[in-house]
């Protein structure tokens, strides 16, 4: 089965086919040559990732899913959140929206946050939420050299280290995304 993933990032892509049962065909929005910015202008993750499948659906006509992802900071009311990506810019560098966290965060002894990513999937013109949460605390400083985004600065909960510091292997086992996608997975299965 070929599914068109709704995204540009490469270290989705990745992290997702990791994940897959054999038999499924992942095509980025790079392998289809398709460089037009879809707006996110969505005030939650769903209408986020419902506004990136529903406009490639409609460009492709083809089954697809994209995904949003949050960082939701309690100490910050929730913050970075829908705009996770974009926290310290439009140019949407991650270590920018490290280092703006992390110094929103000096001094704060409440560092308690979750990460959620939402999957937004378009079958046979049919349209389904997949949801995957993980809770956990931000760290003082980034660590390890694995991952992207906010996973330096990331302490799943029941864990010692950042994202960053596990293996892909180790994350896709307890990864906001990853819990998302075996949900989606497991609906695909069924």
């Amino acid at each position: 089965m070929q599914l068109i993933f709704g995204t540009h990032n490469q270290n989705k892509v990745e992290e997702i086919t990791k994940i897959l049962p054999s038999g499924y065909v992942i095509k980025s929005l790079t392998d289809l040559n398709f460089n037009t910015e879809i707006e996110e202008s969505g005030t939650t993750l769903e209408e986020n990732a419902l506004i990136k499948a529903t406009s490639i659906f409609n460009i492709f006509k083809k089954d697809c899913f994209a995904d949003d992802s949050g960082l939701m900071v309690n100490a910050l009311g929730g913050r970075p959140g829908v705009l996770s990506a974009r926290y310290a810019g439009n140019q949407k560098i991650a270590k920018d929206n490290t280092d703006k966290l992390l110094s929103e965060l000096k001094g704060v002894n409440d560092r308690r946050a979750l990460f959620k990513t939402v999957i937004a999937l378009i079958l046979e013109g049919n349209k389904y939420l997949f949801e995957g949460v993980i809770k956990g605390e931000i760290s003082t400083s980034p660590k390890g050299q694995y991952g992207f985004g906010y996973d330096p600065i990331f302490i799943p909960e029941k864990h010692e280290l950042t994202f960053a510091q596990l293996t892909m292997h180790e994350k896709n086992k307890i990864s906001h995304r990853a819990r998302a996608f075996k949900k989606l997975v497991g609906f695909l299965k069924s």
